[in-house]
């Protein structure tokens, strides 16, 4: 079993034990693994436990799985390790803080496009989860006034989505009572883009949500495609209906590298649009943002005004106290990089994305689902016909025994019996270490080519939590 499998249920009992080098005299080298210790330790020995049980994860960097940033520059963790103990939410403790997150959030109205920054409507998240719900909800409590003031019922609101969304998006309709519309994908449609709206849109739909880069192989909705269809659908049926852009990884690409892509606030039907800070923000993980085309696209009734530590504080988010200096650090990058440094950043990572697919695409074993060229992200499959020893669970169990995190993982409904492997490029993931995890794949793949029975399917993962 390696360690990245490993969960609560695969420990035992046992006490955690410290090697008697690091304790002091008098002080205990057990430590109860489920219970509260009945007495104190020294400061050096609690951080060494912690260290050496921190140590069984895998290498960030190796971690070809995560979209969520693994590197920042030492000024970056020096300002990271200076304003840990800030809260966002006490805006009036911490007013400079709260400047800079406005600050921010105005500078993403302006790189999206928004018709008047100074006018749109942000805030600062803890993820794009809480970013897509406060879009979610903004979308069903404008479909709720509207129908109110129409006399008519609210009690059955849908939401038009593409099988491929991330899982917030199930969460939020979950949890906030909307039917869940999913258009599925398929080898025609490979992606939600604006087919068949007609048979998925009614009066009782809050908005339809398009992805800038969908988690599973990286592509691009055709955003600019899926506002003419509905377009088409107010002119011949009255309804008008908004676009939510979840954009928790293109909306901080896109801008950089493919400029002439209309997907942004320049499509009027775009009503809100969020991203991952932690993502191609660059940030460490802890951070999203969600920006409105403007105050009427949210409404009034969903801001708190909330009386803290002697303060006023308007407030939209589903947390409350959460940490600041993520959102300091965001602004530390947005002057560290400018646009230019964003632009050579994220042109890079795709540099390196599109070297790593035109290499595993020329192998025989595989075929490209995707190239990299949208969001640094691809995902490939095992060639029809090319072997019945091993798949590509196999060979992700491979590629981990090299250190290499790259997952395997069936694509959403109508395609579900399509499984693929995905490689996220970020920042710091360089060239050099490409070249190193090519050379992995090949020799695992040469290694899994010369099985002469076929590998046991038992124990597979048949699934990946996104």
């Amino acid at each position: 079993m390696s360690r990245a499998h490993r969960t609560h249920s695969d420990e035992s009992n046992a006490a955690v034990e410290l090697n008697p080098l690091f304790s002091r005299p008098g002080e205990s080298t057990l430590f109860p693994r489920f219970a509260m210790p009945d007495g104190e330790s020294l400061p050096g020995t609690a951080y060494q436990v912690v260290h050496d049980e921190a140590m069984l994860d895998g290498n960030s960097r190796l971690n070809l799985a995560t979209f969520v940033g693994t590197w920042m520059e030492p000024e970056a963790s020096r300002l990271y390790a200076e304003t840990v103990d800030k809260n966002m939410i006490d805006k009036d403790e911490y007013p400079q803080t709260a400047q800079i997150e406005t600050r921010c959030w105005r500078m993403l109205a302006g790189l999206w496009n928004a018709p008047d920054p100074a006018k749109a409507m942000g805030t600062s998240t803890i993820g794009s989860s809480e970013a897509c719900m406060l879009g979610g909800l903004a979308m069903k409590r404008r479909w709720q006034h509207q129908r109110k003031a129409a006399g008519l019922a609210v009690d059955k609101p849908n939401l038009v989505l593409s099988s491929a969304v991330q899982v917030c998006w199930e969460k939020f309709c979950n949890y906030w009572d909307v039917e869940p519309r999913f258009v599925p994908v398929s080898k025609d449609h490979p992606m939600l883009d604006g087919h068949d709206l007609d048979e998925y849109v009614d009066e009782n739909t809050i908005g339809v949500v398009a992805i800038m880069g969908v988690t599973y192989t990286g592509v691009y909705e055709p955003v600019h495609a899926i506002s003419a269809a509905l377009d088409q659908i107010q002119e011949r049926r009255g309804l008008d209906v908004p676009i939510h852009v979840d954009g928790a990884s293109g909306a901080m690409v896109a801008p950089f590298l493919q400029p002439e892509t209309v997907w942004d606030f320049r499509l009027p039907r775009v009503a809100s649009i969020n991203t991952s800070g932690h993502k191609y923000g660059l940030v460490y993980p802890g951070l999203g943002w969600v920006v409105w085309r403007d105050a009427e696209a949210l409404p009034a009734d969903l801001v708190f005004h909330v009386s803290y530590l002697g303060g006023d504080m308007p407030t939209f988010a589903l947390n409350f106290s959460r940490p600041g200096a993520q959102v300091l650090l965001q602004y530390y990058l947005f002057l560290r990089l400018g646009f230019a440094g964003y632009k050579s950043v994220q042109s890079t990572s795709r540099d390196v994305a599109m070297y790593l697919s035109s290499e595993i695409g020329a192998m025989d074993a595989f075929t490209l689902w995707s190239d990299g060229s949208d969001i640094p992200v691809f995902a490939w499959q095992l060639a029809d016909g090319h072997t019945k020893n091993w798949n590509l669970h196999h060979l992700s169990e491979r590629l981990r025994m090299n250190g290499w995190l790259v997952p395997a993982y069936p694509l959403p409904d109508d395609l579900s019996n399509v499984t693929v492997q995905r490689i996220v490029v970020r920042n710091g993931f360089t060239r050099d270490l490409a070249s190193s995890f090519l050379a992995d794949l090949t020799k695992e793949v040469e290694y899994l080519d010369q099985l002469t029975a076929p590998m046991p399917s038992d124990g597979a993962a048949q699934a990946f939590h996104h």
